[in-house]
């Protein structure tokens, strides 16, 4: 992952270790789903740019990487999980390409 993107994306999305992760809740069917069939889509947009990340990823269990992505997310996480509470989980991208988007500018790919 370039520098360029994770400036770009560092405050919306975790980087660690210059990986991409998510964090959800293994008691959600999308945990189950995502560890039934890696191959995850997701977007988001923010003041008139947004991001498709797509690709294949693997849940990471150690706690650092719970650990990291609570510090990363404080505000967001801190309400409803704990590192230790068996019910956050992140998952990390091994390979896939996310691709920004604007109306003014041209997409930018970048390779995860």
């Amino acid at each position: 992952m370039s520098a360029s993107l994770r400036q770009a994306i560092i405050h919306e999305i975790p980087v660690w270790r210059i990986k991409l992760y998510i964090v959800t809740n293994n008691k959600k069917d999308v945990y189950n789903q995502m560890k039934v069939n890696g191959k995850v889509e997701m977007c988001g947009m923010n003041k008139g740019t947004w991001i498709r990340v797509k690709g294949a990823v693997k849940e990471d269990t150690r706690r650092e990487a719970r650990e990291a992505m609570m510090e990363a997310n404080k505000n967001a996480l801190q309400s409803m999980y704990t590192v230790d509470d068996n019910l956050m989980t992140v998952f990390v991208f091994e390979s896939g390409i996310a691709t920004i988007y604007s109306f003014t500018e041209e997409p930018k790919v970048i390779n995860l």
